[in-house]
């Protein structure tokens, strides 16, 4: 199988040095094999190891070693400990940052990923499930255009089959993670579920996205150049001129707060949703003098006349914390403990099999948007209408203890409710915790 096209048709910046994230699944080798066929410059290969998983270090060592033996320049980092409720949001941001320190070392402008067609086919359908502006829906872009380099995915026109396939052919070593064997991910479950049927209806079904995503952008692309010009004038020093926003199309108005919120939490996707956008368009419109809006991580939208101010309250107490849970540990009145066997299956004990989470377990507050899968209920709730259903005072919802596992998927609310994470008292598990009510107020671990 030839693909050598895929790299000789590109039109790669004239620089020294080329950079390639790999993280040594055969996606990344087969690029990373490619890019050595077909370079004349010298590539760099960036490994991170994640840390988690106990094949980490051999993946590790294996690159390095490959690296040595064909001439191409291996940068690892190891991340040691981690700290954000979002695993997989965090691991993306290490990853870039060190994407960045790399790019800059090697004064380079140029970053290769290996993400394919059905990567792509994934990213549309998890963006249309949950929600995004039109350049998320539009999915993974073959060249995005940063402030100080250029991403190059010469993959999507490929499906993981032909991957796999040139792999063979080429004798390409590899590693399996095989995390994304579980349907706990969103994902991993279109991946094993919606996708087969796609390609039922056609083999070649992620040619079809390809086009698809292609269209979206340029769409996105006109709106994105009509947005930069009027927000020149309706949009100074955080404040919205209401009058000019008012007479603005619908898609405008979106595309112009989208831009605004995007440059507040800098272009942290996962913080904006739909409903901060419409509430804003909606507080333009509102016909009281004066009136406002909360925005996630203490930030708030103030309606005065016909302006509209974006500030932060850094006054607001701030009750976040996430601590990492071993053996024990008491918040806001709640014990939180490991135990060998328990004969309850109320929601005052959680039992978990460690092969459907991913560890290790973090006990934390509430977020914006936080929601639980119950167990039981086929479908989720928000854990704010929990707290109101349940009578938990406001001042008590800032500190009450969550369990999440390392994706941040919610567990286990105790006292209240189990997600459907949580097996019953007569099925298999190697995890068993229970709660229970004891004096004193204070967060006893350490806040992070």
């Amino acid at each position: 199988m030839k693909l050598d096209y895929l790299i000789t048709s590109l039109n790669i910046p004239n620089d020294k040095y080329l950079i390639v994230g790999v993280s040594s699944g055969p996606d990344s080798m087969a690029l990373l094999d490619l890019l050595k066929k077909n370079c004349k410059q010298s590539i760099v290969c960036t490994h991170i190891n994640h840390n988690i998983r106990e094949s980490s270090k051999e993946e590790e060592l294996y690159l390095k070693e490959y690296c040595k033996e064909n001439n191409i320049i291996f940068e690892c980092k190891k991340i040691d400990s981690w700290e954000k409720n979002n695993f997989e949001a965090e691991a993306r941001t290490k990853r870039y940052e060190f994407y960045e320190q790399i790019l800059n070392k090697y004064h380079s402008h140029t970053l290769f990923l290996a993400h394919h067609g059905d990567d792509l086919i994934e990213t549309i359908l998890m963006k249309i499930i949950r929600g995004s502006n039109l350049e998320g829906y539009a999915g993974i872009k073959k060249y995005s255009k940063l402030d100080n380099y250029t991403i190059i995915r010469p993959l999507l026109s490929l499906t993981k089959k032909d991957i796999l396939k040139y792999n063979e052919e080429n004798n390409i070593k590899y590693f399996i993670d095989n995390s994304n064997e579980s349907t706990v991910y969103t994902r991993n479950r279109i991946r094993k579920r919606i996708l087969p049927l796609l390609k039922q209806e056609d083999e070649r079904v992620h040619l079809k996205f390809l086009k698809y995503s292609d269209t979206l952008q340029e769409y996105y692309n006109y709106v994105e150049e009509i947005t930069q010009d009027k927000i020149k004038n309706l949009y100074k020093n955080n404040i919205i001129d209401i009058d000019i926003f008012n007479k603005e199309h619908s898609l405008i108005k979106k595309s112009i707060i989208f831009y605004i919120l995007s440059n507040i939490y800098q272009n942290t996707a996962n913080i904006i949703k739909d409903k901060h956008i419409q509430n804003i368009i909606s507080l333009a419109s509102n016909q009281k003098p004066n009136a406002i809006i909360s925005l996630p991580q203490n930030y708030y939208a103030k309606k005065i006349y016909n302006k509209i101010y974006f500030e932060k309250d850094n006054n607001k107490s701030n009750e976040n914390f996430k601590i990492i849970f071993n053996d024990k540990i008491n918040i806001n009145n709640i014990v939180i403990e490991k135990v060998a066997s328990h004969d309850s299956d109320g929601n005052d004990v959680c039992r978990l099999n460690s092969k459907d989470i991913k560890l290790p377990l973090y006990i934390r507050n509430k977020l914006d948007g936080d929601y639980i899968d119950v167990l039981g209920l086929n479908g989720k709730r928000k854990i704010s209408d929990i707290f109101i259903e349940k009578k938990i005072p406001k001042n008590d919802r800032l500190t009450y203890p969550i369990l999440v596992d390392s994706n941040d998927n919610v567990l286990w609310i105790p006292y209240l409710k189990k997600s459907k994470y949580n097996v019953k008292k007569n099925e298999i598990c190697d995890i068993i915790l229970t709660s229970y009510k004891k004096g004193g107020n204070k967060i006893e671990e350490k806040r992070k």
